[in-house]
């Protein structure tokens, strides 16, 4: 057997012979000045079969330990590992907690792939969520994952794999906590739990910090809630809490280990998780407040907007320098130029009548929060142009600001012609937002309108899901939805990371065209999610 560390110099190659069995040589590779730098770290170690057949753990940098037990390896074969100091693609959804490790089998006939063996992988820093071993698959340009447990109080996990080559990190899911306090509540009793991380089903083995005590529960309800309690890990049924600790402690610490994990938050193992999100949207845009696109997808291309149209009338409409104080009287003309473009059940209308009279802001939190169409007639009307010329003024304003490729025929978004492109939106929005009338209205969760003449008393909740789940720091919004349009969404999302003195890292997301109202909400989080990780890297 002899092993050996290779450091790579310029012209140069130092050795330094440990003894007689193995040869150990460290390297960081420094090429000429006009060739690319190899700052990789080398380790090598040749098995022979006397030590395959007795089994050997294969010891690189410390971090990285293949357990070959006997049966592994059917042949002599040298073992390389590299510690990858490079700059790779990395899955962007979780956050990384180790280097980038590569392996191989040399010889590849000494490895057969039928039967699996064990590595075991320490990782510098412990945030406290949950982690998996994830190996490069280059075909699919995605990471795919290894079965993994986490020896959290040790800094190391440890995973089965069946490959002879393989790029290796460990990376964990942020906010997916198995670190942290216990409480405990009375429900159904046995050995039950709640978490906000795992899904109904899974069986968790909780172990006590303090005594390495243990019970292994199954979930079978939702909480703690984090907002309330940031470092709670998991909420005992009493009797579970009980076989660890006293009920009169009240919470605990402890750490989970997943046994068996019901679909949730795990990647697919087949699939893997790509370096940037998957999205079905016909088109996408992700744009920072400067210009800059973090993230497109057939950002140019000329669609139907659908209600996405009703920034543009509101922005326009305020541009007339309307008096704010002057109540308009509803006239039901107003919807009938909706119904020029679809049928009246399906158009989405306040349902006012001829005569009742509303205040011009509850007209446009009809119109933003509720995206109803028969309000954005009305404040047509109510404005000092005529519509044709309105509808005008609408193109001209888009034109101006640079969206070339944006055109409407009437104000709502109900005609198919409207059309703009997810670049053109993102500067629309931009710009439509610097209101401070629509920024407000387009986010609010809801708004509830009286008729100033008859007491009439209307709800409007916001037609944006994202908004209901508080989870992003969302400064606008808009969504939109006909049948040529598809599913249309588009956000402004203040970053907070951006600070006094910091560069300003809000961004705006649009897409169009997906095909259900859900994916719409969570591919737009998504990319709202890859974003702020972009951001922050």
């Amino acid at each position: 057997m002899q092993k050996n560390r290779i450091i790579k110099r310029s012209f140069f190659c130092l050795l330094i012979i440990i003894s007689f069995v193995f040869t150990p040589i460290i390297g960081f590779g420094i090429a000429a000045e006009e060739e690319v730098k190899d700052l990789n770290e080398y380790y090598n170690i040749n098995l022979d079969t006397a030590t395959i057949d007795k089994g050997y753990t294969v010891n690189g940098f410390d971090e990285l330990k293949l357990s070959l037990t006997p049966g592994i390896l059917n042949a002599a074969t040298p073992v390389e590992i590299i510690k990858l100091n490079e700059n790779l693609p990395e899955p962007w959804k979780l956050n990384r907690l180790s280097n980038f490790y590569q392996f191989e089998f040399k010889n590849k006939s000494a490895y057969q792939n039928k039967i699996p063996f064990y590595i075991q992988f320490h990782y510098s820093e412990n945030d406290g969520n949950y982690k998996q071993v994830f190996f490069y698959d280059k075909g699919r340009k995605a990471w795919r994952p290894l079965p993994t447990k986490d020896f959290s109080y040790e800094n190391f996990v440890r995973s089965v794999i069946h490959l002879p080559y393989a790029r290796l990190a460990v990376f964990s899911y942020p906010g997916k906590m198995i670190s942290g306090s216990a409480s405990w509540y009375g429900y159904k009793p046995g050995n039950f739990a709640a978490s906000p991380d795992f899904a109904k089903g899974s069986i968790l083995r909780v172990w006590h910090k303090s005594t390495g005590n243990f019970v292994d529960v199954e979930i079978n309800d939702y909480g703690p809630d984090r907002s309330l309690f940031p470092k709670r890990v998991i909420d005992l049924e009493k009797n579970a809490f009980a076989s660890l600790i006293a009920l009169g402690a009240g919470t605990t610490d402890v750490y989970l280990e997943p046994l068996q994990i019901e679909s949730s938050f795990e990647v697919d193992a087949d699939a893997g998780m790509g370096t940037e999100p998957i999205i079905s949207a016909i088109s996408a845009l992700v744009m920072q407040e400067d210009g800059e696109v973090l993230w497109q997808k057939n950002s140019t291309s000329t669609r139907s907007l659908a209600s996405l149209t009703k920034l543009v009338a509101i922005k326009t409409f305020f541009d007339t320098k309307p008096s704010l104080n002057v109540d308009i009287v509803y006239s039901e003309q107003d919807e009938l130029y909706n119904y020029e473009h679809v049928n009246k059940w399906e158009s989405a209308r306040l349902r006012v009548s001829e005569g009742d009279i509303l205040s011009i802001e509850d007209l446009v939190y009809a119109s933003l929060t509720g995206s109803t169409n028969n309000t954005v007639e009305t404040l047509v009307r109510a404005g000092s142009l005529s519509r044709p010329d309105f509808i005008a003024r609408m193109n001209e304003l888009v034109q101006e600001w640079g969206a070339k490729s944006t055109y409407f025929i009437e104000p709502s978004g109900l005609a198919p012609e409207n059309v703009s492109s997810a670049q053109d939106y993102g500067i629309i929005m931009k710009e439509c937002l610097k209101h401070p009338l629509i920024a407000k209205a387009s986010i609010a969760y809801e708004h509830v309108i009286t008729t100033r003449n008859t007491d009439k008393t209307f709800k409007v909740r916001n037609t944006n899901n994202l908004i209901r789940q508080y989870k992003y720091n969302i400064a606008g919004s808009k969504t939109g939805y006909l049948h040529e349009a598809g599913y249309c969404l588009a956000v402004k999302i203040e970053n907070p990371s951006t600070g006094p003195g910091q560069v300003n890292n809000n961004f705006y997301v649009i897409t169009m065209g997906a095909q259900e109202r859900g994916i719409s909400f969570e591919e737009t989080g998504n990319l709202i999610e890859y974003a702020k990780r972009k951001l922050i890297k």
